[in-house]
């Protein structure tokens, strides 16, 4: 070969060089503007439910990975009840894009697996090591990232990546931009605990502890959505405390705070998980009873009647008050459901509050049923107990 056609041969060899490496320098800008999107969309998250659903879904989506994974801390089952309160029941297309998440009761299934909370770990799939982490994944993974989440020096969970190229996650691999993102987004889980515990507070009620009117009403028009489109039932309960105004009086205000406090804790104790509690105002508090039929209702609605009077209230000075509820239940009627669900949901609970009067009217300590639910028939009190 001539001196000309090596040098032909080298300049050729020097522009494939140079357009490779214009290649990827063009594919870590597209990466970069892509992980700066994201980014800006995990810091605006509006909630916890929106934060994990960018993580689970989208991050996977907008980077090509087979697969994502989540594992938190929740210890208190506080991130298990945000998200429970934020998604409709029952709605699997919701469910599923959460997919991949584990909330731990405690860390040993993950602090193992880090012995510098500031860097990722990276490296081939180990069966015996990252299957809890992925579950069963088809087609099978070859390599991974494991990026630790911490705030305060302290794990709170760690984020899982999984590829079916043995290349993608190899030990040697710079970790910056993955160090970066497992920064953001514990900074991000944080403020969207600590966001959600200042909206749950505004939906709380200060005294009982139980939901106040705003959540319940918001709650009820998510309920009654559910029960139209699964055509399943749903009860509502109106409770009122009997002569509350009597226990003001002789026993004071703080005494009177205190049944309060003691009923919503006995409503509770009675009710399922799903089910709803709140303090609608003063002596009165509201229940929904998702997928109860009108006995099942019933009975729940006299279990709790019953709980309330068998335990009198004794207050620091030896005084014993006793303590009664009327009860009003409602139905949503499948064969009455046209209308918008805040119609549906007001006239619930107003039907629920007109069989509360008639409670009122025909003796109190009772449980009596409105009116369109006739299924129910009977008024029950203190001379008949369900069982």
């Amino acid at each position: 070969m001539d001196s000309s056609s090596e040098l032909q041969a080298e300049n050729q060899a020097l522009r494939q060089q140079l357009e490779s490496l214009l290649r990827e320098a063009r594919s870590n800008e597209d990466k970069m503007r892509r992980f700066e999107q994201l980014e800006h969309r995990l810091i605006g998250a509006r909630s916890m439910a929106d934060l994990l659903r960018l993580l689970l879904n989208e991050y996977r989506q907008s980077f090509g990975i087979d697969c994502v994974t989540l594992a938190l801390l929740d210890r208190d089952q506080e991130t298990s009840g945000l998200l429970d309160a934020e998604r409709p029941r029952d709605d699997q297309a919701e469910r599923a894009q959460l997919d991949g998440l584990t909330l731990l009761h405690s860390l040993k299934p993950i602090e193992s697996l880090f012995q510098d909370l500031t860097h990722p770990s990276l490296g081939p799939f180990n069966e015996g090591l990252h299957r809890p982490l992925f579950g069963t994944p088809s087609p099978a993974l070859a390599s991974v990232a494991l990026l630790p989440l911490s705030r305060h020096g302290e794990l709170i969970g760690s984020l899982h990546f999984g590829s079916t190229d043995p290349s993608r996650y190899e030990r040697a691999a710079g970790t910056q931009l993955l160090q970066r993102l497992a920064a953001i987004v514990s900074v991000c889980l944080d403020n969207a605990l600590n966001h959600e515990r200042l909206k749950r507070a505004g939906l709380s009620d200060m005294l009982t502890g139980v939901h106040n009117r705003r959540y319940f009403e918001h709650r009820s028009q998510i309920e009654v959505s559910q029960a139209r489109r699964y055509q399943h039932d749903l009860a509502c309960l109106f409770l009122d405390l009997d002569h509350f105004k009597t226990v003001n009086d002789s026993f004071g205000h703080a005494a009177g705070d205190a049944v309060l406090q003691k009923i919503a804790h006995i409503i509770q104790a009675q009710l399922r998980a799903g089910d709803t509690v709140a303090r609608f105002g003063g002596e009165e508090f509201v229940v929904l009873l998702p997928q109860a039929p009108a006995q099942h209702a019933r009975d729940i609605a006299e279990r709790i009647r019953l709980s309330i009077s068998a335990e009198p209230l004794t207050l620091p000075g030896g005084e014993v008050v006793p303590i009664s509820v009327s009860i009003g239940l409602a139905m949503l009627g499948l064969s009455h459901l046209s209308g918008d669900s805040p119609s549906l949901a007001q006239g619930l609970v107003n039907d629920a509050d007109r069989a509360l009067y008639r409670a009122k009217a025909t003796g109190r300590n009772r449980v009596t049923c409105s009116a369109a639910s006739d299924k129910l028939g009977e008024t029950l009190g203190p001379q008949k107990n369900a069982h």
